[in-house]
C-alpha cells in the first residue's frame, strides 16, 4: 500500500433483502488514521453497509478492499476473521467471565508477556490502567466504553467499523469517550468507519461525512461543506432546524414576504422552497408601525408577531406569525424572551438562504 492509498475502499455496493434494495451502489473509501461518519435516519442502510465491510452481510454486487486487497468481489470472499476489521458497537459485548486485561487480550496473538504488554500500553492510553485484573460487573458504562475500546483496537486492525458507539452514554460522558477514542484510533493510523443518526456526533468526529437517505449516499464532504452546502431541503433539515419560504419561479426571481430571491436556471413556474436556519433570522423592534430599512445583505424585513419564546440553554427560540403569511423562528444568543403578540421585524441573510426545486 502506497502511503496515499486509502485503508478501505467501496466500489458500487448493492445489498437486498427479499428483492428489495437497502443500499444502493455506495462508493466511498477512508484514508489511514481518517474517519468518515455513514450518517442518515434508521433503516436508510447505514448499519447494513457497515456489515457488509465487515464480512457478515452478503452483497449482491460490489468490491471491498482493505489496504489495497480485495476482500469482497465477483469472485473474492475474505471471511470476516481474516479481514483486519475491528468492531464496536452500541452494545460493549464484554465477556463477563474474563477479566478487564483477558478481555482485551482475547484476540491478540504472542507470548503472555507480549501480551500483557500490549494490555498495559492500551489501558494506560484510555486511562484504565488501575483496572487491568477487574471484572466487567465493576465498571461503569463509560468505563466498559473504553475497554471495548482498547479490545477492539488491541490486534491492530486496519480498518474500525462502528455501529452507535456512543448512543447508550451518559451526555455528561460522551463527549470525553468520544475524544478518546479519536485519540486513540488515530495514533494507531486507523481507518475509522462510524454509523450514526445524530447530526452533532458526526460533525464532531468525522474527517467526511456521507449523507444516506433510503440506500442512496445523498451528498458526501466535510462536514462544513456538508452543512453551509446541503443538496437539498431534506439535507438541510437533517443538520438543524430550518424555516422554509414557499414561492414560484417567475423570470428567474421568486417573490416572497421578504423580496424577491434569485433563482437561475430554474424554469418559471417552478415552485421552489427557500431555506433559512433560525440562526439566520435577524430580529429587530417595532418602530410605531415601520421596520429597518432593506439592505442588500438582508433584504426587505416583513412584520411578524410573537406566537411564543422559550429559553434553551446557550439561546433562546422565539417563533413568530408573519403578517403575510406564515411562520418563522428564530434563536437568539443569551436570553431573549419577548411576550407573546409583540410586533417585530424579520429580516434574513441573503447569503445564509439556500433555493431549492420544491419535491
Amino acid at each position: 500500500m502506497t502511503p496515499s492509498a486509502p485503508r478501505l475502499e467501496i466500489e458500487h455496493l448493492t445489498c437486498a433483502f427479499d428483492g428489495q434494495q437497502v443500499v444502493r451502489n455506495v462508493s466511498l473509501s477512508v484514508g489511514a488514521g481518517d474517519v468518515l461518519c455513514l450518517l442518515g435516519p434508521s433503516g436508510c442502510g447505514k448499519s447494513t453497509t457497515l456489515r457488509a465491510i465487515a464480512g457478515v452481510e452478503s452483497p449482491q454486487s460490489g468490491k471491498i478492499r482493505i489496504d489495497g486487497t480485495e476482500v469482497l468481489g465477483p469472485t473474492t470472499f475474505v471471511p470476516p476473521e481474516k479481514r483486519g476489521v475491528g468492531l464496536i458497537f452500541q452494545d460493549f459485548a464484554l465477556f463477563p467471565h474474563l477479566s478487564v486485561a483477558d478481555n482485551i487480550a482475547f484476540g491478540l496473538k504472542g507470548t503472555k508477556a507480549a501480551k500483557r504488554d500490549r494490555v498495559r500500553e492500551l489501558l494506560d492510553r484510555v486511562r484504565m490502567g488501575r483496572y487491568i485484573d477487574a471484572w466487567p460487573h465493576e465498571l461503569s458504562g463509560g468505563e466498559q466504553q473504553r475497554v471495548a475500546l482498547a479490545r477492539a483496537v488491541a490486534p491492530r486492525p486496519q480498518v474500525m467499523l462502528m455501529d452507535e458507539p456512543f448512543s447508550g452514554l451518559d451526555n455528561r460522558l460522551r463527549d470525553g469517550i468520544r475524544d478518546e477514542t479519536l485519540s486513540v484510533l488515530k495514533e494507531e493510523g486507523t481507518a475509522v468507519l462510524l454509523v450514526t443518526h445524530e447530526p452533532e456526533e458526526a460533525m464532531r468526529m468525522a474527517d467526511e461525512i456521507a449523507l444516506m437517505r433510503r440506500g442512496d449516499i445523498v451528498q458526501m464532504g466535510a462536514p462544513y461543506n456538508i452543512y453551509n452546502n446541503p443538496a437539498d431541503r431534506a439535507a438541510a433539515a437533517f443538520f438543524s432546524d430550518i424555516n422554509v419560504i414557499e414561492g414560484e419561479v417567475n423570470g428567474a426571481l421568486t417573490d416572497t414576504p421578504f423580496g424577491q430571491f434569485l433563482a437561475p436556471g430554474v424554469p418559471d413556474g417552478t415552485e421552489v422552497d427557500i431555506v433559512i436556519r433560525p440562526q439566520h433570522v435577524r430580529i429587530d423592534f417595532d418602530r410605531a408601525g415601520r421596520g429597518p430599512n432593506p439592505t442588500p445583505q438582508d433584504g426587505t424585513p416583513a412584520r411578524a408577531v410573537v406566537t411564543r419564546s422559550r429559553f434553551i440553554g446557550k439561546e433562546s427560540l422565539v417563533e413568530f406569525r408573519l403578517d403575510a403569511g406564515g411562520v418563522m423562528s428564530a434563536t437568539v444568543p443569551s436570553v431573549f424572551l419577548p411576550k407573546p403578540g409583540t410586533p417585530m421585524w424579520l429580516a434574513i441573510r441573503r447569503d445564509r438562504c439556500f433555493v431549492f426545486p420544491r419535491q
